[in-house]
C-alpha cells in the first residue's frame, strides 16, 4: 500500500471518529436531559449500551489510526 492509499484511510478514519464523537456527544447529552423527567428504563439502558458501543468503536478506530500513522511513518 502506496503513501496515497494510507493517508486516504487516514483520512476516512479521522473521519469516522469525528462523526462516531458527535454521535456519542449527542447521546450522552440525551441522557442527561432524560434522568431528571419521567422515562422509560429500558431506553435509558438502550441508551447507554449504544454509548458505551460507539466507545469501543472509536476506541477500536483510534488504535487502526495508530497504526496507519506508524506505516507512514515508515514509509
Amino acid at each position: 500500500m502506496d503513501e496515497s492509499e494510507l493517508r486516504e484511510q487516514l483520512d476516512e478514519v479521522n473521519g469516522q471518529i469525528e462523526r462516531m464523537r458527535r454521535d456519542v456527544a449527542q447521546l450522552r447529552e440525551e441522557i442527561g436531559q432524560g434522568w431528571d423527567g419521567p422515562t422509560d428504563q429500558a431506553e435509558q439502558s438502550s441508551l447507554l449500551t449504544n454509548v458505551e458501543q460507539q466507545e469501543a468503536l472509536i476506541d477500536d478506530l483510534e488504535t487502526r489510526r495508530q497504526q496507519i500513522l506508524q506505516r507512514l511513518g515508515a514509509a
